[in-house]
């Protein structure tokens, strides 16, 4: 039951408690006071007269003083409880009725969909993934408040219960191609099986936020669990152990000897200060750039005019030869030749797994963390100068802020900046929209949980569909495009019209790598494209 309802439930009962018992004094006092009975009934009409202020009848005026007390009492408590009331009761009543209301079950022709178990912001990516794909999607969201404003904003939601047996059949459990359990660890599992119990042979994928719970989201059956902080720890590792590796690092393979390849152009680097065209990458290694990312941004192709930072992250076609080059080119100089100190600032999921990547790869590093604990080389905030001082941010090659606390983090990459210009400086995000912020604030690279979380969910849930993504940022899809049959590259201008790009094109088991503008798209090939979830996305929903 509601709030409101309760609250006017009780409004009732007490509201018929005191005219009944008001009724009874006025019954009496009409006797004693007045000499005049009358029956209970007639009481009670002039108590409902008497608090709705619409009259006393023929009662009026009253000779004893007592009983035009009595009346003046009943004025006022009327006044209270009736007209007082209005405002906390009958409106919302009426609000509810004429508010929005949320759907409770799907429709009857739904079939193959994700059910979603509530909407979280990494849901939010997930929903776009599904959308590029046109798969159907339902939200099922207890919350009455959460569930309307998610209907006011377009998702396809009901509200319901996830853990009941009901609430998963009304989601049309039975005909779904799976179901995400997305909430704390407690509730996920028992919505995983409660979803076994309405549909047995139900595929599902449960989101752990303690990996030492993962057992247990197996144990009550789920089919998919999924660690996303333990990727981004994994991630944000990579940044450094790449660096102070031989090998490239994050590639992904698209025919022999031919790559695509995401590189960051790192503090001290040639490369940063010159335009895009007066570095003469092309010249120098022998790589395609085919797009890249300025502080958060990514632009597909970049402008020949655009500068290159540090922290431009560059998403490039190359055989490993050329992409060494690059590499070298992107690698700052004191770099190449000392394996400086990493610090570590957080000691959580996230932060653990960059510990553990770090001692892996031979990386020295510290960890500073508020509490002592396994891992911790120094206890302190990671906002307090002092602390960092101890933890050697000074002399640091590299900090990793791995805090939960996206605001903290924005804090804390300030003073780490201030501490050390040179140094550079990786950093989590919890939400998207704080992506920006943290660049603004000084870090050099910035990955979103939300963001990986939800592509980890897509690429889990579309497993017909090969969707690889570097660093869980850029996605390199292999699709077919019937659309795009028949047509050359220059007349299709995928570039322009979906801001990703052709790297590729699988044709009779051989990968095509040299593509010119009049290459032309034959029924049966598999296009190799590059891009972010808008890029691929518009792809997928305009050449497919």
């Amino acid at each position: 039951m509601d709030t409101w309802q309760r609250r006017t439930l009780i409004y009732v009962v007490v509201l018929g408690g005191v005219m009944l018992a008001y009724a009874a004094v006025y019954d009496t006092g009409m006797s004693v006071f007045e000499g005049s009975p009358i029956s209970f009934l007639h009481a009670i009409q002039v108590v409902v007269e008497t608090f709705t202020t619409t009259g006393f009848g023929s009662d009026a005026p009253w000779k004893s003083p007592e009983m035009n007390v009595l009346v003046i009492a009943m004025d006022l408590t009327g006044v209270v409880l009736i007209f007082l009331a209005l405002p906390v009761l009958v409106f919302p009543l009426f609000e509810e009725a004429i508010s929005t209301t949320v759907p409770t079950s799907a429709p009857e022709d739904l079939r193959d969909h994700v059910v979603i178990c509530r909407l979280t912001p990494r849901g939010e990516t997930l929903v776009s993934e599904l959308d590029s794909w046109n798969v159907d999607h339902l939200v099922v969201e207890p919350d009455r408040d959460r569930a309307k404003d998610q209907f006011k904003e377009g998702y396809d939601v009901i509200h319901a219960d996830p853990q009941s047996g009901d609430g998963l059949a009304a989601a049309r459990l039975s005909t779904a191609r799976c179901l995400v359990a997305d909430d704390t660890d407690p509730i996920n599992t028992s919505v995983v099986l409660t979803a076994k119990e309405v549909a047995e042979d139900i595929r599902t994928a449960s989101v752990v936020d303690d990996p030492d719970n993962e057992r247990y989201h197996r144990l009550a059956g789920a089919d998919e669990v999924l660690s996303p902080r333990a990727l981004l720890g994994e991630g944000l590792a990579s940044k450094v152990t790449t660096d102070v590796s031989t090998d490239l690092g994050e590639t992904i393979e698209v025919g022999e000897d031919f790559e695509v390849a995401e590189l960051p152009i790192q503090r001290g680097s040639s490369l940063v200060g010159n335009s895009i065209a007066g570095s003469d990458i092309r010249e120098r290694t022998g790589v395609n750039i085919i797009g890249a990312w300025f502080r958060g941004e990514f632009e597909s192709p970049p402008s020949p005019d655009a500068t290159l930072d540090t922290g431009t992250v560059l998403l490039v076609t190359g055989r490993e030869t050329q992409l060494d080059r690059l590499r070298d080119l992107a690698t700052a100089e004191m770099r190449r030749f000392r394996r400086g100190q990493t610090v570590v600032l957080g000691q959580g999921e996230v932060g653990a797994t960059v510990a553990s990547a770090l001692s892996t790869a031979g990386v020295p590093h510290t960890v500073l963390d508020l509490e002592d604990g396994p891992g911790v080389d120094v206890v302190g905030d990671a906002t307090d100068p002092d602390a960092l001082s101890r933890a050697g941010v000074g002399d640091a090659r590299t900090v990793i802020l791995a805090l939960p606390d996206d605001t903290l983090s924005e804090f804390a990459i300030l003073v780490v900046r201030d501490l050390n210009p040179e140094v550079e400086l990786i950093a989590r995000a919890e939400e998207m929209e704080n992506v920006q912020k943290m660049y603004r604030a000084g870090a050099d690279y910035v990955l979103s949980l939300a963001s990986i979380s939800g592509r980890m969910l897509a690429s889990t849930i579309l497993e017909s569909e090969e969707v690889i993504s570097l660093d869980k940022q850029v996605e390199v899809v292999r699709t077919h495009a019937p659309g795009l049959v028949g047509r050359t590259l220059g007349e299709a201008d995928v570039r322009a019209r979906t801001g990703c790009t052709v790297v590729a094109v699988e044709r009779d088991g051989e990968v095509v790598t040299d593509l010119g503008p009049d290459f032309r798209i034959e029924e049966g090939d598999e296009l190799v494209i590059a891009g972010t979830d808008g890029g691929t996305n518009r792809f997928t929903e305009t050449m497919t």
